[in-house]
């Protein structure tokens, strides 16, 4: 499912797609696939510079939105408690993903909002089972929702291996000097 509502930065996939296209009438691209698996390949290397960037974000926001779209056709009985739950639980993996970018200054603090989002995702798993065995959840919608939070989990546990990777040197934070007027 590709989701609408979580864009890769305004105007970057616009712009990447327009250096792609020049990069291959330079290079002469034989087919159309080598142009789009070389596309692919510079995604996965562009530079991440907000929360929205992070792959597993995106599948966090696609997925907690696809659940809202399911929860929708509750019985009203449920609406109120399984409803809310699982929504509560799906959108709260983002929520903690947008504090984790937040703070990827300090490696701590990063991985131990990390590991937050994690338990959230988790909890949403859970609440999916519930859900499934309750027979208000489909099978197959099941299994595709239980699938993505499974890889949200383990893109969650391998950020937290290698925290270095996403967090900048401490002494990058550094307030820069300025004048106090302490009168």
């Amino acid at each position: 499912m590709v989701c609408e509502n979580v864009r890769l930065g305004e105007g970057r996939m616009e712009e990447k797609t327009k250096r792609r296209e020049g990069d291959e009438q330079k290079v002469g691209l034989e087919s159309e696939e080598e142009f789009l698996d070389q596309y692919q390949k510079d995604l996965e290397v562009m530079a991440i510079e907000r929360v929205e960037d992070l792959e597993v974000y995106r599948s966090a926001f696609c997925s907690s939105m696809e659940i809202f779209r399911q929860s929708k056709e509750r019985p009203k009985v449920e609406r109120c408690a399984l409803a809310d739950q699982i929504r509560r639980f799906s959108r709260a993996v983002c929520a903690n993903l947008s504090e984790v970018w937040r703070k990827r200054r300090y490696p701590k603090h990063f991985v131990n909002k990390l590991s937050d989002a994690g338990a959230e995702a988790s909890e949403t798993r859970t609440w999916l089972r519930f859900a499934r065995s309750c027979e208000y959840l489909g099978l197959e919608a099941f299994e595709t929702l239980d699938d993505r939070y499974d890889r949200i989990c383990g893109g969650l546990v391998q950020m937290m291996d290698a925290p270095e990777k996403w967090c900048g040197p401490t002494d990058s934070a550094q307030e820069p000097s300025v004048p106090y007027d302490t009168e």
